[in-house]
């Protein structure tokens, strides 16, 4: 890297951190989106009421853990007022992204004592590399909802830590380390019984009497840090997936006329499988889409035909699919594709899979290709060994529901799903520039 390039990398990576710590959960890292939009100008919108959208307009809206926002173009080509149905019709340029990552979920009636020890009973959230989440300190965040039909964020500080047995005890770990999910995973919060609702009910401001359920997941409470030779890496919880929040806030908070409309949709749930109101395959993204293409059809010119207007618009849309992916790790050169060796540093990925576990395909590779080449940044291709069964994320699904062009992407990390993922700075630089360069075409 030159040194201009270091120092804006740099700026990059310490701006993800900031959302990295502001957001220890997805109902958290939504809420972040959302007030640093509103900072930005963004108006928040209330999906229960009706939108009053206006050319030109920056809307956000924050559904439980995710969060989605647009930004309208304050004409669009073709349309010119016309209400004979055949003007062109809006384009959405969508950033798909998800806010959730593997951890830990409270379960109800979590407190409990054993050997002396307090300790609250926890479920499996995703894929966790459950043995980085070993002697960590833990702090428990997410979100409570309350009698008046309300739901607060709440977040404690370190209280939690899933202590290792020590080696004089288990002489063979070396050899080859298993963990029972369910017994050997529960963390200790203290000594004296621990009423940890409680503790979540005061970090939130709020009676404990008040507080009928929880939403609550495990965050390693170790803050990010730049580290490396010459700060070239970046070390943090939940890189996977708020690299791609972070690039797509960054590529529209700023972002005024576009010439198309451009929207980051940033879902909860797709570490486990997406299936939800705020996940992928819910209709968060399809209602929104709609509703944009409904409200402006009178200001656009196309009143009177607005669903073949919509069904046109998604036939024309692309959706980038952003998510982390994996760069060849240099002591498992072996799980690998032999020839296809994307490293960190080297830009971010362009994610193919035969099977379809990534929507990419030609027409995708080609829009992305162009954004890069935009963006003056160069991407690399990532396939999965054909014996290493491949992993999925938002994009096939999206392409799915909406049967928008999709492309999944992503910048490469080493430690995916660990409580302390690792990645190069120039590739969250490089993210943000692409994702920028594609919103604005």
């Amino acid at each position: 890297m030159t040194q201009t390039t270091e120092t804006l990398a740099q700026n990059y990576a310490r701006d993800l951190m900031r959302v990295v710590k502001a957001s220890p959960s997805s109902y958290h890292a939504a809420a972040h989106v959302r007030d640093r939009l509103t900072g930005q100008g963004f108006e928040v919108l209330d999906e229960a009421q009706a939108w009053d959208l206006v050319p030109g307009g920056r809307y956000v809206i924050v559904r439980d853990g995710a969060v989605m926002a647009f930004v309208l173009p304050k004409t669009v080509a073709g349309t010119g007022g016309s209400t004979s149905g055949a003007s062109d019709a809006p384009v959405f340029r969508v950033i798909g992204a998800h806010t959730d990552s593997p951890a830990f979920k409270l379960a109800p009636k979590s407190d409990f004592t054993n050997a002396g020890a307090a300790q609250v009973g926890v479920e499996i959230y995703g894929g966790p590399l459950l043995n980085s989440w070993l002697d960590r300190e833990l702090v428990f965040a997410g979100r409570l909802a309350l009698r008046d039909g309300s739901t607060v964020l709440a977040s404690t500080g370190p209280v939690g830590r899933i202590p290792q047995l020590a080696i004089h005890l288990d002489r063979g770990v070396n050899d080859g380390l298993k963990l029972d999910k369910q017994r050997h995973t529960q963390p200790v919060v203290g000594l004296e019984p621990v009423e940890l609702e409680k503790l979540l009910a005061q970090s939130a401001g709020v009676d404990p009497e008040d507080v009928l359920g929880h939403d609550i997941y495990t965050c390693a409470a170790q803050e990010p840090a730049l580290f490396g030779a010459h700060n070239e890496f970046l070390a943090s919880p939940r890189l996977d997936n708020l690299v791609s929040v972070h690039a797509g806030m960054r590529a529209i908070e700023k972002l005024t006329d576009p010439t198309d409309i451009a929207v980051l949709a940033a879902f909860d749930h797709e570490e486990v499988g997406s299936g939800t109101r705020s996940g992928a395959c819910g209709p968060m993204l399809a209602q929104v889409t709609e509703r944009i293409v409904y409200g402006m059809a009178s200001a656009w010119g196309y009143e009177g035909h607005e669903r073949n207007t919509y069904m046109r618009s998604l036939a024309g849309s692309v959706c980038v699919s952003s998510d982390t992916g994996h760069a060849v790790h240099p002591n498992y050169p072996e799980h690998h594709d032999p020839r296809i060796t994307p490293l960190l540093g080297r830009g971010p990925l362009l994610k193919l899979n035969a099977q379809q576990r990534y929507a990419s395909d030609a027409v995708g590779t080609a829009v992305w290709a162009q954004a890069c080449e935009d963006a003056g940044v160069a991407y690399q291709d990532f396939v999965s060994n054909n014996n290493m069964p491949c992993g999925s994320t938002i994009g096939p699904l999206t392409a799915t529901r909406l049967g928008m062009t999709t492309v999944d992407v992503g910048a490469p990390l080493w430690s995916m799903h660990s409580a302390r993922e690792m990645i190069a700075i120039s590739d969250v630089a490089d993210t943000v520039a692409v994702l920028s360069a594609f919103v604005r075409p």
